[in-house]
């Protein structure tokens, strides 16, 4: 099995509805991800011959992915009131309305199927919302 891994970091708000504790409240985090792509064999032709993906690609599409998020307010649809996205938006805020929760374990996930979608062979991500603590998912 070949593999390649690479890493960005987006800062982000978020608050967890119906979670009865502190990340109920708004805060921020610095989220670091490591995505991992996983391969049997090397591609064997064209100027990608013998890599799992050319380096500048795979960072580039990890990147783009990142920055769609960086400095937003993630919110999980329906967890607030219209009239408040609208308050927030009239404002000048940025919002990124997610279909799920916005855990770090629904964040892994998200980014997998989003890069997986580009034909990325993604094996792994690692979504650290803490420098200590991370959620892994393999798709």
């Amino acid at each position: 099995m070949y593999g390649l891994k690479t890493e960005a970091a987006f800062d982000s708000a978020h608050f967890l509805a119906d979670y009865y504790g502190k990340c109920e409240n708004l805060h921020g985090h610095r989220w670091r991800v490591v995505v991992y792509l996983g391969q049997s064999d090397l591609q064997t032709e064209g100027t990608m011959r013998d890599m799992v993906l050319d380096f500048g690609v795979f960072k580039r599409a990890v990147r783009e992915l990142a920055e769609e998020l960086d400095h937003t307010f993630l919110v999980e649809e329906g967890t607030l009131k219209p009239a408040t996205v609208e308050a927030l938006e009239e404002e000048g805020f940025s919002l990124t309305i997610l279909p799920f929760r916005t855990t770090a374990e629904n964040l892994a996930r998200y980014f997998a199927e989003r890069l997986t979608e580009q034909d990325l062979p993604v094996s792994q991500v690692d979504m650290y919302e803490t420098p200590n603590n991370c959620a892994i998912y393999r798709p």
